[in-house]
């Protein structure tokens, strides 16, 4: 039966949860701005699910860095490029909540003050948003190229035992660990 992966070994799986969702939301809010109300809610409410749940991944995606970190070999250069990842990672957990709160606003306001959608809340600020939405995909790149850094120039990543089911950041630990449980 399989194992079950350790918190701290699931970080480069989740991981990929918020980039791909964080970059398909803004197709859809696109594709709201062109269509003429109310034709294109669907298509916004899509966003605002994708944006939320991309969001929420995110928080789960540090958590699980977070863990992995602690488990990791550290010095030199790579101790540099690990903080830039995990300030770049903070400060895109808070670019992309203040975002998901602006979208919100933009979808719900119409809908609180009873008045009919108009191509203001509809076409006009959806797109002024995409802009703005860009700035926020700019800290993800980020995150994500300083992530791709340790992992490929620094060959920091979560090896899971074969036989145990631990994770442990090294390969020579690794290597220990599985020929210490070898008979």
């Amino acid at each position: 039966m399989p194992h079950i992966p350790t918190w701290d070994s699931l970080h480069p799986l989740i991981i990929h949860f918020p980039i791909v969702l964080l970059f398909v939301s803004p197709l859809f809010i696109a594709i709201s701005a062109a269509l003429r109300p109310p034709k294109g809610r669907p298509y916004m409410i899509t966003a605002i699910l994708l944006l939320l749940l991309g969001t929420a991944s995110l928080l789960i995606a540090m958590s699980t860095g977070k863990a992995a970190a602690k488990v990791v070999e550290r010095g030199g250069a790579m101790d540099a490029v690990l903080e830039t990842h995990q300030n770049f990672a903070s400060e895109t957990i808070v670019v992309f909540s203040q975002l998901s709160i602006i979208l919100l606003g933009i979808f719900l306001l119409p809908r609180v003050l009873q008045r009919r959608e108009t191509r203001l809340f509809s076409t006009v600020l959806p797109l002024t948003f995409l802009a703005f939405y860009f700035g926020g995909i700019v800290f993800l790149v980020n995150t994500a190229y300083t992530g791709t850094r340790l992992v490929h120039e620094f060959g920091v990543h979560a090896l899971i035992s074969a036989t145990t089911g631990q994770s442990t950041a090294s390969p020579a630990e690794a290597n220990n660990r599985i020929s210490d449980d070898k008979p």
